[in-house]
């Protein structure tokens, strides 16, 4: 484990660890008057995180099958942590939600059935489009202005985006990834624990 503990996955883990913090300045925001100041200054450079570490793996060769899953577990904490704080707060869409979840549940099933027949499901253009999207209207989700642009505030266009590009996303994985399903050979799949 020591020896996998590289800056790469340490930003990983960065992330992971600041989700909490910027989950609980956001549920304080009704008591605290700039705890959504506060929670952005948090998100923004957790954020900065995924793009940095993926960066600094590929630059300095350290890419890894720990790097890659930790990675990407990483993004789906902070995205996952902070829309459901926001829903909590009224800033953010359940609907949005459950689509963005279904989502990243669905293309995880995929990596395990792919894994299992000895293949992988690398990101894609789309995938990191989604994710970029989805930071995006997080983040313009704390600093809401107070004026709508048509029907919706601006990270709720932003959210809409983010929805399209993570529906989007995931039809490309399963269309390029399908022959996973199709094999005739029995798999040994274990049990939920």
């Amino acid at each position: 484990m020591a020896q996998q503990l590289n800056v790469p996955n340490i930003l990983a883990l960065t992330r992971i660890a600041l989700t909490p913090v910027v989950m609980t300045l956001v549920l304080l925001s009704e008591h605290i008057e700039h705890a959504f100041g506060l929670a952005l200054a948090v998100f923004i450079p957790a954020a900065l995180t995924d793009f940095a570490d993926g960066y600094l793996a590929r630059r300095w060769k350290l890419t890894t099958v720990f790097g890659a899953f930790l990675d990407s577990v990483a993004d789906k904490v902070l995205v996952i942590g902070g829309l459901l704080v926001l829903i909590e707060v009224g800033r953010a869409w359940s609907w949005a939600a459950f689509i963005i979840i279904t989502r990243e549940v669905a293309v995880m099933g995929l990596r395990a059935v792919a894994a299992l027949e000895k293949a992988t499901v690398p990101p894609s253009f789309w995938g990191k489009s989604k994710t970029t999207f989805q930071f995006l209207a997080i983040g313009f989700a704390m600093i809401r202005p107070e004026s709508e642009l048509g029907p919706f505030f601006f990270d709720e266009w932003l959210m809409l985006v983010a929805v399209f590009a993570t529906v989007l996303s995931g039809w490309d994985y399963f269309r390029r990834y399908w022959s996973a399903f199709e094999t005739d050979e029995k798999v040994e799949i274990p049990a939920d624990e």
